[in-house]
């Protein structure tokens, strides 16, 4: 797929988008979750080793290339790791499948009722190697814990800064200012950050569009104007700690955002199934994640 055929899948592709992107801290409880305990490595290539045959079998099951996963969000070492004998974003490709880049060093401590990202220097760097490698987008982190104005804002202005860096290197950035479900202020929170996306898009350029990757809102169609706006390549929903079914259910119920869902997506697959009963079980929830997406 050329840039902008991979553009237009994702724009009108009925679909969703997987998250394969779990790194650093958070590899070790992705890996529990699949039936892979502590133990089982001695190192953190060992531990990345473990990780990246789970992806792999992932992307090489039957099911993943049949039209429902239009795109899929990568580590950096997926990325350059192999699948099917090739690099991970060729074999994505050729499954159908836009393959994205989570770029971002982490998070801040909170402040202001937010986390931030941590500083990238070396954003531009591995953006330029990942399109080299056949890359189309990117996503970034960051998270809202309160209905904190400052913290909000601040979260979302940085979310478009480094959108920008991206843009210019040839990318789509998804921007991801996730909203913590636990929060009891949420609906008055999402409406604050409504405003600050709305005004960040008014400051885009002309041309330019970006993704955005939100919290389900507790306010069902809340996003539904992001959804169609012109600087707005798709808006797609994080599954944010919901189970599998919980998060098809509250997606349902707002057309025009598509899923882009990790543990929604892999909580039941287990390294100790065989190869059809692990086939099965991604279908499974594939399945029930598509229907919710194209609800």
């Amino acid at each position: 797929m050329t840039f902008d055929e991979m553009k237009a899948h994702i724009a009108n592709g009925q679909g969703f988008i997987a998250a394969l992107d779990q790194s650093g801290g958070s590899t070790p409880k992705a890996l529990k979750g699949y039936g892979v305990e502590d133990g089982a490595w001695t190192s953190e290539d060992e531990m990345f080793g473990l990780i990246h045959e789970m992806r792999q079998r992932i992307i090489e099951s039957p099911c993943f290339g049949n039209g429902k996963v239009i795109g899929a969000i990568l580590f950096e070492k997926t990325m350059d790791g192999q699948s099917g004998g090739k690099p991970v974003p060729t074999r994505l490709k050729e499954r159908g499948i836009v393959p994205f880049l989570k770029v971002d060093k982490g998070l801040e401590d909170e402040r202001d009722g937010a986390q931030l990202m941590k500083p990238n220097p070396g954003l531009e760097e591995m953006c330029n190697r990942a399109r080299e490698l056949g890359v189309f987008g990117t996503k970034m982190r960051s998270v809202v814990k309160s209905a904190n104005a400052v913290g909000i804002k601040a979260a979302v202005r940085q979310q478009f800064a480094e959108g920008a860096r991206i843009l210019s290197c040839g990318l789509i950035p998804m921007l991801e200012p996730e909203y913590d479900i636990t929060a009891n202020d949420r609906a008055d929170g999402e409406k604050i950050m409504l405003d600050a996306i709305l005004e960040g898009l008014d400051a885009l350029p002309e041309g330019q569009q970006i993704m955005l990757k939100l919290s389900i809102p507790k306010e069902a169609g809340l996003y539904s104007g992001l959804t169609s706006h012109p600087k707005v390549l798709r808006v797609v929903a994080l599954s944010g700690g919901y189970s599998t079914e919980e998060a098809c259910s509250e997606l349902a119920k707002n057309p025009g955002m598509i899923a882009s869902f990790s543990r929604g997506l892999l909580q039941d697959l287990r390294a100790q199934q065989s190869d059809e009963e692990f086939d099965a079980t991604l279908s499974g929830a594939m399945n029930q994640i598509h229907a919710a997406s194209i609800a």
